[in-house]
């Protein structure tokens, strides 16, 4: 029998979001002696009328398990096992006009956060990633998406183009983020209709395979002379524009 995975998560925002969302996840809330922080005041409170476990910790004590910036609060969390193609098969077809993030492998966990962030904000219904090569719902994840780790549903998935046939089978279209050959302004594309919006590694992009199961493609337009942008500001301007579309078209049959 597999013991329980525990992991150390850290900063305000991440811990307001597990107190709150998910508090039988939580074994211990550490907080640093003497802290200054007056906006720790809100998380100890939470945590005590939740009768959560809640210590009083020297500084050291906190560097110890979290060697980032911690903000003077870490908890110890259970993390339960994402859900995966098969529960994904069983929940979209629940889904009304659905938007979708799939994130084709990305590696750095400040960036896989901060796309998560800009999907809770967009009003994304789900997002999707591999369980290989790409990075996890780390800490330093968590920390950076500020909640929405916890507000999103999240599916790690074995392999991406499966999932797309998921998707497509269920009445979503593709579009895939990229600059090649036919590949349309993300402004003159048509993303009002149920959608997954798939974004690339940060070097390499969208994988060639991944690419082909793409129903159309599109591009954010450059004016300047950087010819891309970061991962997570992508993400946030397709979904965006994504949603822009949506709202406009709700507006216009109310």
């Amino acid at each position: 029998m597999n013991k329980t995975q525990t992991e150390w998560i850290y900063g305000i925002h991440a811990l307001d979001s597990a107190i709150e969302r998910h508090p039988e996840n939580i074994v211990q809330i550490v907080v640093a002696k003497n802290s200054r922080n007056s906006r720790l005041e809100n998380s100890i409170e939470l945590a005590q009328k939740l009768g959560l476990k809640l210590s009083f910790e020297p500084l050291q004590y906190l560097n110890k398990h979290c060697r980032e910036r911690h903000q003077g609060i870490i908890a110890l969390i259970r993390v339960p096992k994402l859900p995966d193609e098969s529960d994904l098969k069983n929940d979209i077809d629940k889904l009304d006009n659905p938007l979708i993030l799939i994130l084709d492998n990305i590696e750095d966990p400040r960036n896989f956060g901060a796309c998560l962030r800009s999907a809770d904000a967009a009003g994304v219904d789900a997002v999707i990633f591999p369980k290989h090569k790409s990075t996890g719902l780390t800490p330093v994840a968590k920390k950076t998406a500020a909640g929405a780790a916890d507000s999103l549903k999240i599916y790690q998935v074995t392999n991406i183009v499966n999932a797309l046939e998921i998707l497509k089978d269920n009445g979503l279209w593709i579009a895939g983020t990229d600059l090649a050959e036919g590949s349309s302004s993300i402004y003159q594309a048509d993303l009002k209709g149920s959608l997954g919006i798939v974004l690339g590694n940060e070097g390499k992009g969208i994988r060639p395979l991944v690419r082909k199961h793409c129903d159309f493609l599109v591009h954010i337009p450059m004016f300047g002379t950087v010819q891309s942008l970061n991962v997570s500001v992508a993400t946030g301007i397709a979904l965006f524009e994504a949603s822009r579309q949506r709202r406009l078209i709700n507006k216009s049959l109310t």
